[in-house]
């Protein structure tokens, strides 16, 4: 047993007394403790303030993100090359006829009904003209009275020349046999045309198709009075003759695209009776003239119809290829805004709106054309709110393809 020191007799401690080395290491790993929980305090109190700092900036940030305005925008689609416009077209023969007597008379027969292909000089019908036929014999008649008158006065002027130079007769009476002679030849004259006047009237009696065609309509029957329209009386048409081997369509194209009509490009034609099939035909010419009417533009489209498959009158959509402006879009209608100052679209450009003002060209309904203020990469946007203005700050939240739009 260890013996004890005078101070550990005067506390009661059995330990003995540590060295000076002992006593000195002891307040150190108490200070260099407190230094550690210190600074783990203080890291744990930065790492919580540096959190919340955090968490407040992106909220702020989120806040005045989700203060913008949203919008989607779409890119411009160019447009093709040609675009198709379908117009009404009407299908009409290419030559057509009314039919008309040029005497008065009753028709006696007729050859051919609708339907019929005649050839041109076919007799198609016969008129009986009594009244021409008997103002015809009288003008025979006088003719020959004529004829008779002028034989005598040539035979008395020849008589009279002869005797004057024997001085048998006076110089009046020759003069008044010549005249007698120049006004029976006169009036032998005036007779003869009476004469061919009435015999043509009489060849009017036979009607005869003036082209190949098809007859479409017959306008009379066998004992109907026949007006040749020489009086106040309305006119007889007989016939109705078409010739339908090469149609005609005429269409009346819109004066926005009469810039696009040019002879000797091709349309195609689709009629409801011939589902699914397509008729070709050709531009041959057109008015060079806007209507002032209608604004619009009358071509002509020949179409080829060497089996008659198809019908004059009947009706035709019409499709027609127009180059179009290489520089064109085409955007939704509801990209548009109308302003006092203009048509105006929006465009992001850095996070910011631009509104440009654009020319509008062809509206096709559901899209409309752009022909000037746009570029291919612009960013436009839909919807977009009447508020917006230049300069504003956005938030892109949907992108449309050009060939997306709808």
């Amino acid at each position: 047993m260890l013996p004890q020191t005078e101070e550990g007799r005067r506390t009661g401690d059995p330990t003995p007394p540590l060295n000076d080395g002992a006593v000195g290491k002891r307040p150190f790993k108490t200070w260099l403790g407190l230094a550690i929980a210190l600074v783990l305090v203080a890291g744990l109190l930065v790492s919580g303030i540096w959190s919340r700092v955090r968490a407040r900036t992106t909220l702020n940030a989120e806040t005045d993100k989700a203060a913008l305005t949203a919008v989607s925008v779409v890119s411009p689609k160019r447009t093709a090359p040609a675009q198709e416009i379908i117009l009404p077209g009407n299908v009409q023969p290419f030559v057509t006829s009314p039919i008309f007597a040029r005497t008065n008379g009753y028709l006696r027969k007729w050859y051919f009904d609708i339907g019929a292909h005649v050839k041109q000089g076919q007799l198609l019908a016969v008129i009986e003209t009594p009244e021409v036929d008997q103002q015809l014999e009288q003008s025979i008649s006088n003719l020959d009275t004529a004829r008779a008158n002028l034989a005598l006065a040539e035979i008395t002027k020849n008589r009279y020349q002869g005797l004057l130079k024997s001085n048998a007769v006076a110089q009046q009476d020759v003069d008044n046999a010549i005249g007698t002679y120049n006004a029976n030849k006169a009036i032998v004259e005036a007779s003869q045309a009476n004469v061919k006047q009435l015999q043509a009237l009489q060849s009017f009696e036979k009607v005869y198709a003036p082209f190949d065609g098809v007859i479409t309509a017959r306008n009379t029957d066998i004992g109907d009075l026949i007006n040749s329209g020489s009086t106040s009386n309305v006119k007889t048409d007989l016939f109705h003759i078409a010739q339908p081997r090469v149609l005609r369509v005429y269409v009346n194209v819109p004066e926005e695209y009469s810039r696009g009509m040019k002879v000797g490009m091709t349309a195609d034609l689709i009629l409801t009776e011939f589902p699914g099939r397509t008729f070709q035909g050709k531009l041959v010419r057109t008015a060079d003239a806007i209507n002032v009417t209608t604004r619009t533009l009358l071509i002509e489209i020949d179409v080829e119809n060497p089996t008659g498959t198809l019908l004059t009158g009947s009706y035709a959509e019409v499709h027609l290829a127009i180059p179009a402006q290489a520089s064109t879009f085409l955007l939704p209608v509801n990209t548009l805004l109308f302003r006092s100052e203009g048509l105006r679209v929006g465009i992001v450009k850095n996070d910011k709106v631009v509104l440009a003002a654009v020319t509008p060209g062809h509206d096709f309904g559901n899209e409309i054309e752009i022909v000037s203020g746009l570029q291919s990469d612009d960013q436009v946007i839909l919807n977009p709110p009447d508020s917006i203005v230049s300069g504003q700050e956005v938030q892109i939240v949907q992108a449309t393809l050009p060939g997306d739009i709808k």
